[in-house]
C-alpha cells in the first residue's frame, strides 16, 4: 500500500525484454529485493539493487509484465524518462494522502492545462467505465499522486496543483496530451460495488 505522496523522482537508466532500471535517490541494498516502490503509481517489485549512477545513490531493477505494459504508461518508457516514485507503506508511516494500491486502472490523457491563481489546473479525460467512481471533492491517484477532485463532468474532471506538487513530482514537466496512470480510489471502488449488489 501506497498513500501518494511522492518521495522521489527516479530516472529510467534501460528499458526492455520485461525489464526497466531506474536510478533514485533512495538508499537501496539486497535487503530492498522483494520490496515494493510505486512508479508513477504502478506497484512494482525490486528485483535488483545496485549503485546509482551519478547524483543518484541507488538503482534498481523491476520485472513488468505484458499486462502492466499494456495498461500503463510503462510501455512507452526509454532511457531519460522521469518517473515519481514512492516506497510502500510502513506501520509508522504518515497517511497524509490516502490510500493507493499500486493498480492502476487505466491510462487517462490531459487535455487542459492552465495556471489557476498559484496553482496549475488540469483537466483529465477518463474511460468512460471509470466515470462513477470519480467523483468531485473525492480522491484520485494520477501518475502516483494522490490529489483530489475539483469537479466532474462526464469522463472528464479537473484537479489543481500547487507549486510544491509541481516542483516535488514530474507534474511541472506535464502538458496536453500527455498521458497518465490513472488508479481510482478504492473506497469509490467498494461502494459502488456493493451498490450493484
Amino acid at each position: 500500500m501506497f498513500t501518494g505522496l511522492i518521495t522521489d523522482i527516479g530516472e529510467v537508466l534501460s528499458a526492455g525484454d520485461g525489464k526497466i532500471q531506474i536510478a533514485c535517490g533512495y538508499d537501496l541494498g539486497e535487503d530492498h529485493i522483494g520490496g515494493s516502490i510505486a512508479c508513477n503509481g504502478c506497484c512494482l517489485t525490486v528485483t535488483a539493487c545496485e549503485a546509482g549512477p551519478g547524483a543518484f545513490v541507488s538503482a534498481f531493477q523491476v520485472d513488468v509484465s505484458n499486462e502492466t505494459l499494456a495498461r500503463t504508461t510503462l510501455g512507452a518508457w526509454a532511457p531519460g524518462t522521469k518517473t515519481n516514485l514512492e516506497r510502500s507503506l510502513t506501520p509508522s508511516s504518515e497517511l497524509g494522502g490516502h490510500m493507493v494500491t499500486g493498480h492502476v486502472d487505466t491510462v487517462a490523457r490531459i487535455v487542459g492545462r492552465e495556471a489557476d491563481g498559484g496553482s496549475v489546473r488540469f483537466e483529465i479525460e477518463a474511460d468512460d467505465a471509470l466515470a462513477r467512481f470519480i467523483a468531485a471533492k473525492g480522491s484520485i491517484t494520477l501518475n502516483g499522486v494522490s490529489l483530489t477532485v475539483n469537479e466532474v463532468e462526464g469522463a472528464r474532471f479537473a484537479v489543481n496543483l500547487i507549486p510544491h506538487t509541481l516542483i516535488q513530482t514530474t507534474w511541472g514537466e506535464l502538458e496536453i496530451r500527455d498521458k497518465v496512470n490513472l488508479e481510482v480510489d478504492l473506497l469509490a471502488r467498494y461502494v459502488a460495488r456493493i451498490m450493484e449488489t
